[in-house]
């Protein structure tokens, strides 16, 4: 079997651009931020997860034409245009990167630089080195298609106004005031008479 090259198809037009150099490694790296929120009475902010960042794959890739005595620019410049606007699309393109039956990458490229290394007596670059990353590109049902989710998140935040009570809260979010514990459990409440407006406290759904 042959040296199996690395790809970046442009899903907008199937254009496939080959890579001239197969990547010597990349990097793959996700996280998962979550946002805190200041609660009166903690001794620490609450802490929430909303969404996760979407995966990024990184690497360098190597063009050399010198032996062909040609622009390596005939190759580099095609990465380039993946990061301009596709006039009908009104958006850069989406990209499948490929290398292999094991690595599929479907994503838009983020980020590129491009540094030029060697050169004919003319001025013309014939070897350049591309950084490149790119980022995960997904729509919201082919998410819930890979990780369905069991229940949906309805946790709601409110703010306390004066003359608020617990009781008062749970009727309005849960039609039963007889509730009420459940929000205390999940804001750290213990005395239901104590509460003081201002406060942001966490609505758990039913359960």
């Amino acid at each position: 079997m042959g040296l199996v090259k690395a790809q970046i198809k442009n899903l907008d037009t199937n254009e496939e651009i080959e890579v001239l150099f197969n990547p010597r490694e990349y990097t793959i790296e996700k996280s998962t931020p979550w946002k805190e929120h200041d609660v009166q009475g903690l001794d620490g902010p609450a802490i929430e997860f909303t969404f996760g960042n979407r995966q990024v794959l990184s690497m360098e890739l190597f063009f050399d034409t010198y032996e062909e005595k040609k622009d390596v620019r005939e190759h580099t410049q095609k990465i380039a245009d993946l990061l301009f606007v596709n006039a009908e699309k009104h958006r850069p393109p989406i990209l499948l990167f490929t290398w292999g039956k094991n690595m599929q990458f479907k994503c838009l490229l983020e980020r590129l630089s491009q540094k030029f290394t060697m050169f004919l007596d003319d001025g013309t670059p014939v070897r350049a080195t591309l950084q490149v990353t790119f980022k995960e590109y997904t729509v919201p049902f082919e998410e819930l298609q890979k990780n369905p989710r069991h229940s949906p998140d309805h946790t709601k935040r409110r703010i306390v106004k004066e003359g608020d009570t617990l009781q008062w809260i749970a009727s309005k979010e849960y039609g039963d005031p007889g509730e009420w514990r459940m929000i205390a459990d999940a804001n750290g409440i213990d005395d239901p008479r104590k509460l003081e407006p201002g406060t942001e406290l966490l609505i758990p759904p039913l359960t």
